[in-house]
């Protein structure tokens, strides 16, 4: 019951195998949605991860990093785990690493349009109209964090 986030080259075989996994259970299968889930983003981002007591995958993100507008994606809990804040608690963790560890502003993620209330109420205002990202409708959305 324990968050880690690792760099790429930090990551167990086990460790990834259990990401991509769950990145593929979620967003292909799931959401019906074929595409390339896996990508060269993987290589420089930071991964943040729930592990259970029984070391299952139970909250995941991606963190892709840049001092000036760093990004955060393939946001996702495991659908046993769901309806129990873990989706807080990530994006708590998400945003804090961001602004502590990475020392960046401003974020810029582009969202499920579904989620523009879940990722407004976190300060994420929607910066474009709605658009198409493999057949699912999408939004970009942009939040200032504030100083400490």
């Amino acid at each position: 019951m324990s968050w880690f986030i690792k760099s790429f080259e930090e990551l167990s075989t086990h460790e990834l195998h259990k990401i991509f996994e769950e990145r593929v259970k979620v967003f292909v299968v799931e959401q019906d949605c074929p595409y390339q889930e896996v990508d060269d983003k993987d290589l420089h981002s930071f991964h943040v991860l729930k592990l259970e007591k029984d070391n299952a995958l139970s909250a995941y993100a991606r963190i892709i990093p840049d001092n000036e507008m760093c990004g955060f994606g393939r946001v996702l809990v495991n659908k046993e785990y769901r309806n129990q804040g873990l989706g807080n608690e990530l994006l708590k963790v998400v945003m804090n690493y961001i602004k502590k560890e990475i020392k960046s502003s401003k974020i810029k993620i582009e969202a499920q349009s579904h989620l523009e209330s879940f990722y407004g109420s976190f300060g994420f205002i929607k910066v474009s109209d709605e658009y198409l990202e493999d057949g699912i409708p999408h939004i970009t959305m942009v939040c200032i964090l504030e100083e400490d």
